[in-house]
């Protein structure tokens, strides 16, 4: 065991206070220090291992296994990790907290005491996801959009409100405060955490967490290690589980010179997001360092951050450093917590300088020049997709003529070529294909910056000072991630700019990013209908993945808010904005991007002067009371939540429906029919969509049976408390591409017994008719995307028992896990097509726990003709614990039986 020769407990005073902190040198031996060597990721998991070590989950081996973490990439064990706290957002968080109403339901079933299931840790939900831009363009849009939230969500907010009663530990930020993760950055994070002691010292270690969110790695650019996981394995953390993963490697990115004109945050993010993807870091910590950081602000490095799933890295980690401190005092922090925080790090090692300090050993390190980053946008259909803003007119040419496929749409000559006459509100327009319908500023990668957000303003505020409009076929709206935004928006001067072309304050939420795009005009939806015509979204998103924004708007691209003010008046992306006019202004005067586009010193200045620590303090000081709707919900505080049998928002779950107190061995799995074969880069949005629901959909024919109107469907994401609808909406995104029905769009598969067509939901309920357990086929990247934990839910409870597929992004492969799918990879340089499977087979999958699991498994595939087709996976459980979950058939049921 490594040598310790110091104390790992040292104490200190700091203004009649006595402080305490885990000492990260006291696991160096004297003449052998290696702390500094250590990528700084790393150091804060190692800092928690050594102050949680309790001999059983978390023992003395954890700490040497990763003390000697090396560069080679061949660390051997894993991380036992255990967050100081758990964040939700309410798509995510409700079927988080329903689950736990529903195990505390099970344990009094079994008669046991239903308030030991209860949260170890805080735990804030931030709703933030279920507003809707249904109204926009109008001055009253933020009342109006929010009004008709509230009457939505009623049952899912009395749900919520219920739950912060009577669970410890939980606490609610309610609706228009805010995104959860700029929320989070803002206010909640704390950079380090003091927990008062039984003898009233207090300890001191580093702020960190998870949350069931994807973009929860935002809050890396603090410093605080943290990064999405799925619902599941957020309430195993709630509930004082440690989360397993295998040692990782770390990938540095170092950083030099700075941002020239014309670039922005986000166009680095997209950059980033483009080169880790090549990189392939999906599993792995990204780690930024090097001179460059100097002259990035915190909010530049939260936008990078932020993407950290879409380049598929577990987190995307910049160290603590001066720019760190400076932003807590910015946002209006405690300076006393300042200081402490400050000192506790550099004592501790976990306080970077890059001008002084030794760079840190990485597993690989890439270098990224600031200054060669241009203005860039993503799309159209993934976030990985680079295009350089100069490049863009040609790129969006090729998509269009391209095969239909990632990048492509495969329209006729006739329809590249086809104009449409659109008569709307007094304005005549012409349309083409790449015509802009949607131009979103919204989501937590852009709002929370104020040089971007700034920069839209001060585009906003040219145009209209020129005398140009945005055409009224365009959907605008603003949705920023906190109301510091709108107040230095405000005091700048520049709310009302935006406010004449249109981008109104609609609300304080993810909205248009995650789906919330709300309706068209009613003749331009028809217009798109009727004409099979292709338009086009620009967002300041994260995700543009197919379906996601907006059934109707084909092609998405993100970039940032200048940009998407940009292409809002040239009311197309067809179009050369460096050298084309982007409108006409008076006088019949052409107006071009250098006419509009604001130089950095100009935006500096505005922030200098008006984003002050101030506005942060006004903001927050009530965060948690100041919405009167809010507290005005009534609901009682027993500690068991009553179901209502007509709630079509929240339900109880049948995940424990059948199970015993002792857990039953795994079997063989035997004539496994196929329910989908899929490609490459099948996203958590095909899997399980979060926006709209379409009428003849099997889960809009459910909620019509049910009494709901159609204009009270609300979305997916919304009515993720009820597994009926999510059953229904698996599998169901409008362009997800099932390869047994060739040519096909939509949730559509053939059940093999009849070869009828028919939806997914009705092939696999006619399985489970028959006793037929389910697999699933796939590609590349299968899961990428949101920690959406109905994508593993939702096929679980269809009746999947395996997933076999070439690769996994991390978070949706331990999703599967963690509701007991079996998740198998097709061993390097197979995959369906070469094996000759088609979809029509029946699988055999050997996995037998009476034998021993293996990391091998053999598959048998039958054909109707009596021939076989076999073949070896690896078995894709990538810690111990993952073998124990399986085992009992998913974390809730082995939950289940521990507090038995």
């Amino acid at each position: 065991m490594i040598s310790k020769k110091q104390s790992a407990k040292i104490f200190f005073d700091y203004e009649n206070q006595q402080y305490c902190y885990y000492s990260l040198a006291s696991l160096e031996e004297q003449q052998k220090p290696f702390i500094s060597t250590l990528p700084f990721s790393i150091r804060v998991l190692l800092e928690s291992l050594l102050r949680q070590k309790n001999g059983t989950g978390i023992t003395e081996e954890h700490i040497e296994q990763l003390a000697k973490w090396s560069v080679d990439g061949k660390n051997a064990g894993e991380v036992p990790f255990k967050p100081a706290r758990v964040i939700l957002q309410d798509f995510t968080g409700v079927p988080a907290i329903v689950d736990l109403a529903s195990l505390r339901k099970t344990i009094a079933d079994f008669g046991g005491d239903p308030t030991t299931i209860n949260p170890e840790v805080p735990v804030d939900l931030v709703i933030d996801h279920s507003v809707q831009v249904d109204v926009a363009g109008v001055k009253q849009a933020l009342q109006l959009n929010m009004k008709m939230e509230f009457q939505r969500n009623q049952e899912r907010y009395r749900f919520l409100s219920w739950a912060q009663k009577v669970f410890d530990n939980y606490r609610v930020v309610p609706p228009t405060t805010g995104i959860v993760h700029q929320v989070n950055v803002e206010y909640l994070a704390s950079v380090v955490t003091q927990k008062k002691l039984e003898n009233d010292a207090v300890l001191l270690y580093p702020d960190t967490l998870v949350g069931t969110d994807s973009h929860t790695t935002m809050v890396n650019a603090l410093g605080v290690l943290g990064w999405g996981v799925g619902g599941i394995e957020a309430e195993a953390s709630m509930l004082g589980e440690p989360s397993y993963f295998p040692i990782p490697e770390v990938v540095g990115v170092c950083f030099v010179n700075d941002l020239s004109q014309g670039a922005t945050a986000t166009d680095l993010a997209l950059k980033v997001t483009q080169v880790l993807r090549k990189q392939k870091v999906v599993g792995k910590f990204v780690e930024f360092f090097g001179p460059g950081l100097a002259n990035l602000s915190l909010a530049d490095r939260a936008t990078v951050a932020n993407m950290a799933p879409e380049y598929g890295a577990t987190c995307g980690f910049f160290p603590v450093d001066n720019e760190t401190i400076r932003y807590l005092r910015l946002t209006g922090r405690a300076e006393k917590d300042v200081r402490i925080a400050e000192h506790y790090l550099k004592e501790n090692q976990l306080f970077y300088d890059p001008v002084n300090d030794p760079e840190p050993n990485y597993t690989k390190v890439i270098e990224i020049d600031l200054n060669e980053i241009k203005a860039n946008l993503a799309g159209p259909k993934r976030p990985q997709d680079l295009i350089p803003l100069a490049k863009m007119k040609n790129s969006f040419d090729q998509a269009i003529k391209a095969p239909n496929g990632l990048q492509g749409f495969g329209l006729s000559k006739e329809q590249q070529e086809k104009i449409i006459s659109l008569d709307l509100e007094g304005e005549h327009h012409e349309l083409k294909p790449g015509a802009v319908t949607i131009a979103a500023i919204t989501s937590c990668t852009n709002t929370s910056n104020p040089f971007v957000m700034l920069s839209a303003g001060l585009v906003a505020k040219k145009a209209a000072q020129l005398g140009l409009h945005v055409p009224n076929y365009v959907k605008t709206s603003l949705a920023p991630g906190s109301k510091v935004v709108t107040a230095y928006l405000k005091k700048a001067g520049l709310l009302p700019y935006l406010e004449q072309l249109g981008f109104h304050l609609v609300g304080y939420g993810c909205t248009t990013c995650i789906g919330n795009s709300g309706a068209l005009k009613k003749e331009v939806e028809e217009v798109i209908k009727e004409n099979d015509l292709l338009t086009a979204g620009v967002l300041s998103g994260n995700r543009n993945f197919e379906g996601r924004i907006h059934p109707l708007v084909k092609a998405n691209y993100l970039a940032s808010p200048p940009l998407v003010v940009l292409y809002a008046l040239a009311g197309t992306v067809d179009i050369d904005v460096f050298n084309e006019p982007i409108g006409i202004g008076e006088n019949d005067s052409p107006i071009y991007f250098n006419d509009l586009w604001p130089s950095r010193d100009e935006i500096q200045a505005l922030i200098d002067e008006c984003v002050t620590p101030e506005l942060y303090q006004e903001e927050y000081a009530q965060v948690f009371s100041d919405n009167e709707e809010w507290n005005g919900i009534e609901t009682n505080d027993e500690p068991l939540y009553g179901w209502e049998e007509e709630s079509t928002y929240i339900a109880n779950p049948p995940y424990f429906t059948g199970m015993t107190k002792e857990r039953e061995p795994r079997k063989p799995l035997r004539n496994l029919a196929v329910l989908a074969k899929f490609g490459d880069s099948v996203t958590t949005d095909h899997l399980s969509p979060a926006g709209s629901i379409q009428k003849n959909s099997p889960a809009g024919q459910y909620l019509i049976n049910r009494g709901v109107e159609v204009r009270e469907f609300n979305s997916y994401g919304a009515r993720r408390g009820h597994h009926e609808v999510m059953m229904r909406g698996t599998l169901a995104n409008i362009r997800i591409r099932n390869q047994l029905v060739p040519n096909v769009e939509g949730g559509y598969t053939i059940f093999a017994p009849t070869q009828e067509k028919m939806a997914i939901y009705d092939a696999a309920m006619n399985y489970q008719k028959q006793g037929t357990k389910l697999v699933v086929l796939a590609g590349d990247d299968y899961g990428m995307g949101s920690s959406r934990d109905w994508a593993a839910k939702g096929v679980q409870l269809l009746g999947v028992e395996a997933v076999i597929a070439k690769s996994y992004e991390r978070i949706h492969r331990s999703n599967l896990v963690m509701m007991g799918v079996l998740p198998l990879q097709f061993k390097p340089g197979e995959d369906a097509d070469s094996l000759g499977l088609t979809g029509t087979e029946l699988f055999d999958i050997d996995i037998d726990e009476t034998k021993g699991i293996l990391d091998i498994v053999n598959v048998t595939a039958c054909k109707s003709n009596g021939e076989t087709i076999q073949f070896e996976t690896i078995l894709r459980f990538d810690s111990a614990v993952d073998i124990t979950y399986y085992q009992h058939g998913g974390i809730l049921p082995m939950v289940i039986r521990k507090k038995l």
